[in-house]
């Protein structure tokens, strides 16, 4: 049973190296690690080019 590997949309490392979040965006399930999951919160578009259609996202609001 060959299983495909997952990895980080942002810096390709994989669940051997670090833990994985996986998303699921525009009908396709992602994989994220915990230290580039603040860039999806608050600098999405750092990760055009990564995650298709990030250039839509919006950055999270900040309410203090």
């Amino acid at each position: 049973m060959s299983q495909e590997k997952t990895t980080c949309v942002a810096c390709q490392r994989d669940d051997a190296e670090v833990p994985l979040l996986q998303l699921s965006y525009r009908g396709g399930k992602f994989d994220i690690c915990p230290q580039h999951l603040p860039i999806l919160i608050h600098d999405p578009a750092r990760l055009v080019g990564l995650l298709p259609g990030a250039e839509e996202l919006s950055p999270a609001d900040h309410h203090d």
